[in-house]
């Protein structure tokens, strides 16, 4: 087995070792850098659990806490650090309306564009035969022809009297 596969699962074999697969266990048998990794492993977890950590002194808290207010009132060194601190530390409450306003007309926006691109489209028209297109024409035209037929009936009254003219 591959050494780097093994010291992946060392850790496993330290917490969980009913976990870790037969061939690790073999491997760390042959293999001499492996058994000592392991081992320098296994003290430092035996100097981890023999370590205490030290009581925080009686003044840590208000300490702790003027050091932040101190933090919170440090004028930031530019533009960039002013932004950040005003958004890690500072009250965002004034920002609200803005994005409110801001997400209610990106709201109506969208809404008459999509109303917009709904009604924009028009149905289907509706095939007509040539038949009628002929007759809207005709409606459409009717004092043109009324014309072109008084024209042609004047045409003919004269030409009828002059021909009797000649008789």
């Amino acid at each position: 087995m591959i050494c780097r596969k093994v010291k992946a699962n060392l850790a496993n074999l330290l917490f969980e070792p009913e976990l870790v697969p037969v061939d690790v266990r073999n491997h760390l048998e042959d293999c001499a850098a492996c058994s000592e990794e392991l081992a320098t492993l296994e003290e430092t977890m035996k100097l981890m659990d023999d370590w205490q950590a030290p009581e925080p002194s009686a003044y840590f808290t208000s300490k702790l806490a003027v050091r932040l207010r101190e933090e919170q009132r440090a004028e930031p060194a530019g533009l960039l650090e002013r932004m950040r601190a005003r958004l890690l530390f500072g009250s965002n409450v004034h920002l609200r309306p803005i994005a409110v306003g801001a997400l209610a007309l990106l709201i109506i926006i969208g809404g008459g564009t999509y109303a917009g691109l709904m009604t924009s489209h028009p149905a289907t028209p509706v095939k007509t035969s040539a038949a009628v297109e002929d007759l809207k024409s005709l409606d459409d035209n009717a004092q043109v022809f009324q014309q072109l037929n008084s024209l042609d009936q004047n045409d003919q009254d004269d030409s009828g009297s002059s021909s009797n003219n000649n008789l």
